[in-house]
């Protein structure tokens, strides 16, 4: 098995447990739009906002607001205030295991990689407010890769340049989310793991591609050390 050299981690809910507060500024952001709570409409945009997690924001409100490319990016701009109010107001920490799983993977000398679906400006905020410049050997939004962010493989594949290899099997992808999954196998990432801390189900992580499940960040290290994923669910997947 090729060793690992790179690993791409998703942010929210996956390295910092903010899920709450995103859907927050979600909900926030279409009220302003006139999707209010108690609504049908709203319930169906909640529903599309979660089955979209780990997508670029500004694609989230573009499936709300369809042909309607303003008030899509009204929204999106609501909700990056909103979400960046909500740090001011309450700070944002890593989840516990976060920042033991990022000193073992710098100390075996594999390259991290933070990706998101937040815009450059909330990709700032946030890691001014964790003070991670010295965990992290870079950290890509869609404006990294011409808009395209998951479940497309481009951040993926952006990082893997960045970090100066040629092989994708050298990389390894932890989310939450089927997005992330899909994003990771549609780039060639030899490991692909998903992890249950309330994005998506383990079926939609399986069914996004998963080639392992974990329950927390502090299983991942051990799965790029074991060809079986010692400390993890291993599941049988075919390519997506």
């Amino acid at each position: 098995m090729t060793p690992v050299r790179l690993v791409c981690l998703d942010l929210a809910g996956t390295t910092i447990g903010d899920i709450a507060m995103v859907e927050r500024a979600f909900a926030e952001a279409i009220a302003t739009q006139g999707i209010v709570p108690g609504t049908g409409a709203y319930a169906r945009a909640m529903v599309h906002v979660h089955r979209s997690r780990g997508c670029p924001t500004i694609d989230v409100f573009r499936g709300i607001f369809t042909g309607n490319e303003a008030q899509a990016q009204a929204a999106n701009l609501t909700f990056e205030r909103a979400y960046e109010g909500a740090i001011e107001r309450t700070g944002l920490f890593p989840l516990p295991e976060a920042v033991e799983a990022l000193r073992q993977l710098r100390e075996a000398e594999v390259k991290v990689a933070l990706i998101t679906g937040f815009s450059r400006s909330t990709l700032g905020r946030v890691l001014g407010t964790l003070g991670w410049a010295g965990e992290l050997d870079f950290a890509l939004c869609p404006e990294d890769c011409s808009g395209r962010g998951r479940p497309f493989p481009d951040l993926i594949l952006t990082a893997l340049l960045r970090a100066g290899l040629e092989d994708v099997r050298e990389v390894a992808v932890l989310g939450d989310s089927e997005n992330d999954m899909l994003a990771g196998r549609r780039a060639g990432a030899s490991i692909v793991v998903g992890m249950l801390s309330g994005g998506h189900s383990r079926e939609r992580l399986i069914d996004g591609g998963a080639t392992h499940i974990v329950e927390s960040i502090a299983e991942f290290p051990a799965v790029l050390t074991a060809t079986d994923g010692v400390g993890a669910h291993h599941v049988a997947t075919s390519a997506r």
